[in-house]
């Protein structure tokens, strides 16, 4: 079973190389940002807890999380694997992962992380936020706070997999199927 945590900062594209990886490997998709947009469509008390944090920029309480992740797992047992996209964002989300995963008899075979440098990340949250419609997309300083939160809370998620021997860097510069072409390179060989 190919069980992928896909990383990169806010804008580094993970949605789009996620969908490739998908297609490719036919994983199944966990994004804590479809969990927690699946709440907030339906209105549910985890979705208005939510909310309040990522309007903010910041991120939602491990717990919540974890829960939502576990939960996804078990309805989803009969995967080829899983494709983890933008979680765990925190060391502590990681080790939870890793528990979550051996109650399954599951591991993380690997993470691909995607490098963009924060200029370009910058440029592509705000060409993104002309379609997307998210607040957090549109002001310079929530974009500003994620980008912090994520140099200060998540990057650290990378070295806990470096220390595992399963980080794989991929530069996220350049056309998307050259990128796509440098993941699938990675995964083949995990």
């Amino acid at each position: 079973m190919l069980n992928i945590v896909l990383f990169g900062p806010p804008g580094a594209g993970k949605g789009t190389q996620s969908e490739k990886i998908i297609a490719k490997y036919r994983l199944t998709h966990i994004s804590t940002g479809d969990l927690f947009r699946n709440h907030l469509g339906e209105g549910t008390a985890l979705g208005l807890e939510a909310k309040k944090y990522m309007n903010e920029g910041k991120l939602v309480p491990d717990a919540l999380v974890i829960d939502m992740v576990e939960v996804k797992i078990r309805e989803t047992r009969d995967a080829y694997g899983f494709i983890f996209d933008g979680f765990p964002r925190t060391v502590e989300q990681a080790k939870a992962l890793d528990k979550v995963m051996r109650k399954f008899n599951y591991e993380i075979s690997g993470m691909v992380a995607l490098e963009v440098p924060e200029k370009e990340l910058k440029k592509r949250i705000k060409l993104r936020a002309l379609t997307s419609g998210r607040v957090d997309d549109q002001d310079d300083e929530k974009i500003n706070t994620r980008i912090r939160v994520y140099e200060e809370e998540t990057l650290p998620v990378a070295k806990y997999y470096q220390q595992q021997g399963k980080y794989q860097g991929v530069s996220g510069i350049g056309s998307i199927d050259n990128i796509f072409k440098e993941i699938a390179r990675v995964i083949d060989l995990i």
